[in-house]
């Protein structure tokens, strides 16, 4: 029987008052997003960590479940909720599901915070159609049951897994295609287990190569002319843009859940070295840029930074390349640490660890590329890492659930250079003030707080040639809210947002619109209207200056697009 679609603050009302607050306020340790999302998986492809057979306990105070049951659930989970809540359930972004928890909640009240999800940015996968009141009973009754514990995953194995498809020497000395390369998407068809290229002149698919489950970020070498993908089931695709058609020239598994990947950037380092961070095991691992055969592995297990408490799950949730050290930016998410990795001695490697705040999670750079901000979303915090002098330059208190991708850069009409940040859990957009040289009195203070058209935010993006600001709800429960996107007058921001109902304009009734990319020229901004894996979904290209839709691509072939990458702006970190 389909149940009746209701409120989230009426189904709140309406369950026991324990429940409605244990699932109302915020996780005490915890959650994790992105584009390549990390909220809603997909059976269609499943993660490293969904086939490994697991150790299934028997609890007397947990409902019942068969082996059948059980492995069906696993897969569910490791594929949709781990990113959030942890591989051990010990939260994160979303909140701890520890059995204990979730057996005084009681199956009925799971199943109705599953179906319809909450305001606070976990999505309704009843109502979307993700699961069925089937798989949403399966997964009632699983997260009450004590969680397994995957294998570990070391040199052994990663170096079993790599694949050197085309040898460096075997690969063109020049451009061998007629692509404007500079303009160039990368883009996530995440139930496909796909990356599909396309020319953002033409507006046309170049090729579709596969890749790892649910990539979630696509990074360019320096030299532009490699591109790396990291998928949530660990796997990673080094693609050569140079080749007539691109194609993926090796692979490696650096772990079985994974988010975060790049290159080395500093002058001299070009292409050289790749790192990757993994989400199971926890760690960061160093490797060949051109070929990734696998150099150094370095665990991120160990103690918070604030209750000096062992964690054996604190996981690399983000990495950038610094452009003025021959450094890496690691984020470690459950420790709350940023560490500056030094790749110039490999072998007597140099890490500077910067207590920052629990939670790390995504962020971007300032203008300069001297400050990575990034947030600590269940602190509801933004971090902010002078990476010159090697120390952390403060915290920032903004909204609830901070989610920025990788942010947004302009210098503002009355505050100067300021990065910004979308919110999970409300529906406000915080604009930070980055440049304590020039405007010492706005460094590091929310010196704007600009009303979003809802909350569920992942993303916000500008331009250095634009004049508008875009942010999403993707993650909101309302499908106008989610449907839609807001923009901004960044000459006037002191006027209301417009907003723009794009998966109506682009003819698709189900679907998230999400994760605004422009073109390298920046008179173009594309969305993703990420639609049902057996549904219709669709790119949007909006043109920047009339805000008014450009070009909708539409082909069976982009199943379930999310993030969106420009090669020239992800290559210089345009944002």
């Amino acid at each position: 029987m389909k149940m009746k679609r209701l409120s989230t603050l009426s189904l709140l009302a309406a369950l026991p008052l324990a429940v409605s607050l244990a699932w109302a306020a915020d996780a005490p340790k915890g959650h994790d997003v992105g584009a390549g999302g990390e909220y809603m998986g997909g059976a269609g492809g499943p993660s490293g960590l969904s086939g490994v057979e697991m150790y299934q306990s028997t609890d007397p105070k947990a409902p019942p479940m068969t082996k059948a049951e059980f492995d069906q659930a696993r897969q569910i989970y490791f594929d949709r909720c781990a990113g959030c809540h942890g591989v051990l359930r010990k939260g994160a972004t979303g909140k701890p599901l520890l059995p204990d928890i979730m057996q005084k909640l009681g199956t009925d009240s799971l199943k109705v915070f599953m179906t319809y999800g909450t305001a606070g940015g976990m999505p309704g996968f009843g109502t979307s159609a993700e699961l069925s009141e089937k798989e949403i009973d399966i997964m009632a009754r699983y997260i009450q049951q004590p969680p397994p514990q995957p294998p570990e995953w070391g040199m052994k194995e990663m170096k079993a897994s790599w694949k050197l498809i085309v040898p460096v020497d075997k690969r063109p000395k020049k451009q061998m295609n007629k692509l404007n390369l500079e303009n160039i998407f990368a883009v996530t068809l995440r139930d496909s287990g796909e990356l599909a290229l396309i020319d953002g002149d033409s507006k046309k698919i170049v090729t579709i190569l596969k890749t790892g489950f649910a990539v979630h970020i696509s990074r360019l070498s320096k030299s532009g002319r490699y591109l790396y993908t990291t998928g949530r089931d660990g796997l990673i695709n080094l693609i050569d843009l140079w080749m007539e058609t691109p194609q993926t020239v090796a692979t490696i598994r650096t772990g079985s859940d994974a988010r975060s990947i790049d290159t080395s950037k500093y002058k001299g380092y070009d292409d050289k070295i790749a790192i990757a961070g993994s989400y199971w095991p926890p760690a960061y691992v160093l490797m060949d840029g051109f070929t990734l055969e696998p150099l150094k592995i370095m665990s991120t297990r160990g103690y918070t930074y604030d209750e000096q408490e062992f964690h054996p799950e604190p996981r690399v949730a983000s990495i950038v390349s610094s452009h003025i050290k021959p450094e890496f930016v690691v984020n470690v998410k459950e420790t709350g640490k940023v560490l500056l990795v030094n790749y110039s001695d490999m072998k007597n490697l140099k890490t500077t660890e910067i207590e920052a705040e629990r939670f790390l999670h995504d962020g971007g750079w300032d203008s300069s590329k001297r400050y990575f901000l990034v947030a600590a979303n269940m602190r509801n915090t933004v971090s902010v890492v002078d990476t010159k002098d090697g120390k952390l330059a403060a915290n920032v208190k903004v909204g609830n659930k901070p989610h920025p991708g990788r942010g947004a850069n302009w210098s503002d009409v009355k505050y100067g250079p300021v990065w910004a940040t979308g919110h999970l859990g409300d529906d406000t957009i915080a604009v930070i003030g980055t440049d304590p040289a020039g405007h010492k009195q706005n460094a590091w203070k929310v010196v704007r707080s600009l009303k979003n058209h809802g909350a569920g935010s992942l993303f916000v993006k500008t331009h250095p040639k634009s004049s508008n600001l875009w942010a999403d709800a993707a993650l909101n429960p309302d499908a106008e809210v989610r449907q839609s996107v807001s923009v901004w007058d960044l000459k006037n921001l002191d006027k209301p947002a417009q907003v723009i109902n794009l998966a109506k304009a682009a003819g698709i009734k189900e679907g998230r619109v999400t994760h605004p990319e422009y073109n390298k020229a920046g008179d173009e901004v594309w969305f993703s209207v990420w639609g049902p894996k057996n549904g219709e979904s669709a790119l949007v290209v909006v043109d920047d200056k009339t805000r008014k839709v450009k070009t909708v691509i539409k082909d069976k072939r982009l199943v379930t697009p999310t993030g969106k990458f420009n090669v020239y702006n992800t290559q210089h970190d345009v944002y």
